[in-house]
């Protein structure tokens, strides 16, 4: 049941001015009044000093057997720039130090960083172009905004596995391990199967989950997986990874886990920075 503007009218302040309203904007940009914000905790260590990510044994021998019918698929898919971050994983060095110092600038309500003299975010836009992912175009609410049947993520498993302790070895509570999946992919080139979309798609899981939706291990969630599969399917995931990045911040801001998500940050901070 609809109900009336004049519902809310009691719970919304009256509008006191312009003075009033960039007072308010000002306490807004006031990090330390964030309960837990490291801003105020300069003493916390909540990233390391500056290393590699750890190298992931499995993840090269498995592009390199990638038959070119599959790399075109994922090239198809958007997923070009993703796929050669994941060939130079284990060669990108993170400065932690800087992270860190950006983060501490993150605000977890606005969802920006509060420089002395601006403020700056990052944009939807931005991270499309800058990991060449399908764009979202403005328009397409409408087209987007349908009831689906709920997603099955043990179907998506299911295509990758022949048994089911095939998709037990896969799980871990709500965690998907990637590498009995990348373990899959090579079996298959190696026995030249021709399941060139399977293979992609499994390829693709592995990639994204490294790339876009690290979650530390080697594992992505359940919901990551189902929302790397649809880009198969021709749907945008820019905004699935622009959430999960602010998420990464807003957690590693109140002295959190930062869910490895720094590939994308490290690039914007190299445009703006």
């Amino acid at each position: 049941m609809k109900r009336k503007l004049s519902a809310f009218a009691e719970d919304i302040p009256p509008y006191s001015g312009p003075k009033a309203a960039r007072e308010s904007h000002a306490d807004l940009q006031h990090l330390s009044n964030i309960p837990k914000h490291i801003y105020s905790r300069p003493d916390l260590q909540i990233l390391p000093g500056h290393r590699r990510f750890f190298r992931l044994p499995w993840l090269l021998p498995m592009l390199d057997v990638l038959p070119p019918a599959s790399i075109s698929l994922l090239k198809k898919w958007g997923l070009s720039i993703v796929l050669v971050l994941a060939k130079k994983h284990d060669k990108i060095v993170h400065v932690w130090d800087s992270i860190t110092a950006l983060t501490k600038l993150w605000h977890t309500q606005t969802h920006s960083f509060i420089f002395p003299s601006f403020e700056a975010t990052i944009l939807l836009e931005e991270l499309e172009i800058m990991l060449g992912l399908p764009r979202y175009h403005r328009g397409e609410e409408i087209a987007i905004s349908y009831t689906v049947e709920q997603i099955n993520s043990w179907i998506i498993l299911a295509k990758f596995a022949s048994t089911k302790n095939d998709l037990r070895s896969m799980t871990s509570g709500m965690h998907i391990h990637l590498l009995p999946i990348a373990q899959w992919v090579v079996s298959q080139c190696k026995r030249k199967t021709g399941r060139y979309g399977a293979i992609a798609k499994a390829a693709a899981i592995c990639i994204c989950g490294i790339i876009l939706f690290p979650a530390g291990d080697g594992t992505i969630s359940f919901a990551n997986l189902s929302i790397i599969d649809s880009i198969s399917e021709g749907l945008t995931i820019g905004q699935a990874v622009l959430s999960y990045l602010y998420a990464g911040l807003s957690s590693a801001a109140l002295g959190g886990p930062f869910y490895r998500s720094v590939i994308a940050l490290e690039l914007w901070m190299g445009m703006h920075i």
